[in-house]
């Protein structure tokens, strides 16, 4: 029981972890103030630009929460990260 309990606190942490876009924009050395909302947006809708910045290897999951991420604090947004973080 102890094991499977120890199982199951390691996913969750792990799963936590990878949700986290700021973590995983960079783990894949993306920089959310490098481009505009728009751009973003193509980046997200192309198989071909994902593949490019390895974006398509995450799950549904850590794809959306590295999409807000990038969205939110694009070169465009309110919060905007300045290139080069």
């Amino acid at each position: 029981m102890k094991k499977i309990i120890a199982i199951i606190a390691l996913f969750c942490t792990v799963s936590m972890f990878a949700a986290d876009g700021k973590a995983l924009a960079g783990q894949l050395g993306l920089d959310a103030g490098s481009k505009v909302t728009a751009q973003w947006k193509r980046v997200f809708k192309s198989a071909k630009k994902m593949a490019k910045r390895g974006i398509d290897k995450l799950s549904a999951d850590e794809q959306a929460a590295l999409k807000d991420y990038l969205m939110d604090y694009a070169g465009d947004s309110d919060a905007a990260e300045s290139a080069g973080r």
